[in-house]
């Protein structure tokens, strides 16, 4: 077991919904939360090294991530590819440079084959073709999970890798061209319900199927595996239940209190068929997530309604 007390913990990415989370659940932990203030430009290696330098963290969560729903990967893929690659680089390589004791790299769920077993166990990764339409993101963060690997093996860094599936929660980007399904489908409900509108509009048929998890369950697991885990092969973190596009956006509905109904913009891409990852791993760890689906959407409702975007 590595033991967090009295250690200097670096969360990079703090200002985002995941490093959030992660700052939160570190605030019951005996240890010293660092984050990136003043603020250094994750992209830039000197920059970073710098930081570290100054710094001296024991233990970095790299949280830190250029993020978003189908739409901005599609629209953005040198950014997601670029970006993405620049920052995990730039502080495992500092990290190692400045001999920190225990990392831990966050990716994602996408990193899995588009037609991939379900659920999918983590020795399904690079057995088969991305998802076309979030493939940007997936290549950076299989960089990442595999850099955590190379670094274990050639210097012997205990740096592991967690698989996130689809997160949600405080913090969470509700904007309606660049976010996920869910944080979008609560800012369409809420408008919807408050204009009187008679429906609402999800993408594609609605026959997708997704496994989400709230962000304060990942910090959870999070800080488990970094003090229970140390290992080449990445961890899946999810919930283990999935629902589809059409009965998440009822569920949504239902929260919010919009009772008008639902149609379908079929013009629009429905992205991979099912992703429900498997948390046989974590579980036989002694790890399970704790907040239930209608009660976490209730959660990121109040978070919404407290964060006001339209102003």
């Amino acid at each position: 077991m590595f033991d967090l007390a009295g250690k200097r913990v670096y969360v990079a990415g703090h200002r985002g919904m995941v490093g959030g989370a992660i700052v939160r659940r570190l605030a019951s932990e005996d240890c010293k939360v660092l984050v990136n203030e003043p603020r250094v430009d994750l992209r830039e290696q000197a920059a970073v090294r710098e930081w570290f330098a100054a710094n001296s963290p024991d233990v970095v969560v790299v949280a830190a991530a250029r993020v978003g729903g189908i739409h901005a990967n599609s629209t953005y893929p040198a950014e997601f590819l670029y970006d993405n690659m620049m920052i995990e680089a730039n502080v495992i390589e500092a990290a190692r440079q400045a001999d920190v004791a225990k990392l831990l790299f966050l990716g994602s769920s996408c990193i899995y084959p588009k037609m991939a077993p379900q659920p999918i166990t983590e020795d399904a990764l690079l057995t088969g073709p991305l998802e076309p339409t979030n493939e940007w993101y997936a290549i950076a963060k299989i960089a990442g999970v595999k850099l955590c690997q190379a670094y274990r093996r050639q210097y012997g860094c205990d740096y592991i890798s967690a698989m996130p599936t689809n997160l949600y929660g405080p913090g969470d980007n509700f904007d309606l061209e660049n976010s996920h399904v869910l944080p979008a489908l609560i800012r369409k409900a809420h408008e919807a319900r408050e204009a009187g509108a008679p429906s609402i509009e999800i993408w594609g048929t609605g026959t997708p199927r997704r496994e989400l998890l709230h962000v304060d369950d990942l910090a959870d697991g999070c800080v488990f595996l970094l003090k229970n885990y140390s290992g080449d092969e990445h961890v899946n973190v999810g919930s283990g239940e999935d629902v589809t596009i059409a009965e998440l956006a009822a569920i949504v509905s239902e929260v919010v209190g919009f009772e008008g109904s639902i149609t379908h913009d079929l013009s629009r891409p429905d992205g991979t068929p099912r992703k429900l990852m498997s948390g046989d791993k974590i579980a036989a760890m002694g790890w399970a997530p704790r907040i239930g689906l209608r009660e976490g959407i209730a959660d990121a409702y109040r978070a919404f309604l407290a964060q006001d975007i339209r102003r």
